[in-house]
Formats: C-alpha cells, structure tokens, sequence
C-alpha cells in the first residue's frame, strides 16, 4: 500500500530534479521551506518531526536541496516531507507540502469499525507500523 498524502501522493515518486524544480517554484512564490519526517504516517499525525528550523530568508534552493540529503543520510527508513510556507495574509500556512522519501516497505493501515448505540458505526485508523517500538518501525 502507497500512503497518499499531500501534494503529488499519486504520482510515482518525484526525482531529485523535480523536487529542486518544485523548491525553486515555491521560493519564487516567497513561501519558507521546511523539512520534516516521520516513522508513524497516520492521516491525524499533522505534527512531523522537523529537520533544523525552518528555512526562513533561504533565497537559495540549493540549501533546501543540502537539508534534504542530510535528512535523507539520518533517516533512510522514514517519511520525509517538505512544506513551502505562504506568509502573504500574516499568518504562516502551508501552501506547498509533499513526500520526498518513504520507507522501502509501508505497511499501511487497517480500519477498524465499531458498532455503538442503535445502528450508529464508529470508524478508526490503525497504522500497521505503531505495532512496534518507536524507532525501529521500518
């Protein structure tokens, strides 16, 4: 199972030449970029990890680009992400996020009903790789 969430998740995989395409383009927009990862991919899991700070000011991609690599050489196994920050309304939004690095096997998730009062049915996500420790996930 692919996990398909943020911009391209349907796509194959980008290259390394169009993720540096995609930094360019959103820098030219006047968005901030940041990297994040994760090994716990849950569609709730809105709070990724961040690799350094955020890359406030950075005029050029190629430093975007270094980050990248760096977090890619410290966690192979995990998600990666970058999100290209929109200030122009005061507050930072994310206007550009997207998978830049999966884990060589995902796992996916299993949906868990539960039947409650009446015919009322409650739905959860349960993510495959949280059955073990933090850490050694993938």
């Amino acid at each position: 199972m692919r996990l398909t969430q943020g911009t391209f998740s349907y796509l194959p995989d980008l290259t390394d030449e169009q993720i540096s395409k995609q930094i360019k383009y959103a820098m030219s927009q006047g968005f901030s970029m940041s990297v994040e990862y994760t090994d716990d991919p849950h569609p709730r899991n809105s709070y990724w990890e961040m690799w350094g700070l955020p890359l406030f000011d950075i005029k050029d991609a190629a430093a975007v680009v270094y980050e990248i690599t760096s977090c890619r050489k410290a966690h192979p196994n995990m998600y990666i992400k970058v999100n290209a920050y929109n200030n122009t309304r005061g507050t930072e939004s994310c206007g550009l996020s997207f998978i830049i690095n999966r884990p060589s096997a995902e796992p996916g998730f299993v949906l868990n009903r539960q039947e409650s009062d009446g015919r009322l049915q409650r739905y959860t996500i349960h993510s495959y790789a949280t059955e073990k420790p933090e850490g050694s996930r993938y």
